[in-house]
């Protein structure tokens, strides 16, 4: 028997910002929707446990971290990535390309794909976008990505128009290969990815060329690889206008409270990003009020909580003063509490967004959290 078809539904919108449902198999993800990222099959510091209860609907794993250890093929064996790292919820995998490119050793890419050594033992790897979408149904995702060659910037125009349009040809085989493994069948979701770095016309081409494949959602990628803002933030002014309206939009590896502010409101829906769990083992705390860095010298003798109106106990029950003396002793409890703050805060992020599209008052949530970022911690005592 068939599972329910991957479904999304749009269900407001106010401006270009956007709220939706995604429906999986393994549940529903409401959008915009940030996804903690558990690389290896665990967001870092966290039980799976704990990252639901801080409203995440979806977490994200790494195909390339996967692939290398404990293998695809074991994890099938043991049930899939679902009951693997006991998390019954929708699962998303990347392609493992970005990897590729930033982590692997000895690189050599070509038409047919790329080979690499492993950055663990150096084995020697394959990754075509066949075996790419083999390894993510092997895993079991939900929502699987095609592979993509994801570049540099800034780059020349002529570099970023061929991997763009290498790219999309490998967006056609991931799409064949996806329904050769019955991923549709399954409920299952693959995405696109546009790409074209900091060029507009490229962008513009690259996301026009998506939209007539029959891809259950489209993401943007090649955005989050040290660009400033601005750039980011132009590229999805003339992106998202070209996207399909009926399905879901994902910027790959975003980011930055600020990032999540803005990137809605231009219109996407999905993102994933390191920074709030590798900030919390870092001593850095995501707040109402901006970043607060539990390192400094000035938490010492605080006792106040980070934030005495939030549900979240890491945010709520524990002093500056523990938390500081906590990540000053190298203390694992430090990058438990803070990860877990931070989870929470993202997602109060989010479930305020989704609540002010609703409410048609996007403009004014986005006015009042920029006010309250710029107010800043000190500000608040």
């Amino acid at each position: 028997m068939s599972a329910k078809p991957f479904s999304f539904k749009l269900l407001k919108t106010d401006g270009m910002a956007r709220c939706g449902e995604i429906k999986t198999p393994h549940g529903i993800v409401n959008t915009p929707a940030f996804m903690p990222v558990g690389t290896q099959a665990t967001v870092k510091a966290m039980y799976p446990g704990q990252v639901r209860e801080t409203g995440a609907d979806v977490v994200l794993g790494n195909t390339y971290h996967l692939m290398l250890r404990p293998t695809a093929e074991r994890v099938a064996r043991l049930g899939g990535l679902h009951t693997f790292m006991n998390w019954p919820h929708t699962i998303l995998t990347d392609s493992g390309g970005f990897q590729v490119m930033s982590l692997a050793q000895l690189r050599k890419l070509d038409e047919d794909g790329v080979r690499f050594q492993s950055h663990i033992d150096g084995a020697k790897y394959h990754l075509t976008p066949e075996r790419s979408v083999e390894i993510q149904g092997l895993l079991g995702s939900d929502i699987q990505m095609q592979l993509d060659e994801c570049i540099k910037l800034p780059s020349p125009r002529e570099e970023v128009e061929r991997a763009m349009e290498l790219s999309l040809r490998w967006a056609e085989r991931s799409r064949t290969q996806f329904e050769t493994m019955g991923g549709p069948a399954k409920g299952q979701g693959l995405y696109g990815i546009v790409q074209g770095g900091d060029v507009p016309d490229l962008r513009v081409r690259s996301a026009e060329e998506l939209s007539k494949m029959p891809f259950e959602g489209y993401s943007v990628g090649g955005l989050a690889v040290g660009e400033p803002q601005d750039v980011m933030l132009r590229m999805l002014d003339i992106t998202t206008p070209v996207m399909p309206v009926d399905k879901p939009r994902y910027l790959m590896g975003v980011g930055t409270p600020d990032d999540l502010l803005e990137s809605v409101k231009r219109g996407i829906d999905q993102f994933d990003c390191v920074m709030p769990t590798r900030a919390g083992r870092h001593g850095l705390a995501y707040t109402r009020f901006g970043k607060v860095n539990l390192k400094n010298a000035r938490h010492m003798d605080d006792p106040r909580p980070l934030d005495d109106e939030t549900d979240c106990p890491a945010s709520s029950v524990y002093s500056r003063a523990y938390l500081h003396h906590l990540v000053r002793a190298g203390e694992g409890l430090a990058a438990m509490l803070l990860t877990w703050n931070n989870l929470s805060y993202y997602q109060t992020l989010m479930k305020g967004m989704r609540e002010a599209i609703e409410a048609g008052t996007f403009e004014d949530f986005y006015q009042k959290t920029k006010a309250d970022w710029a107010r800043g911690d000190i500000a608040a005592l």
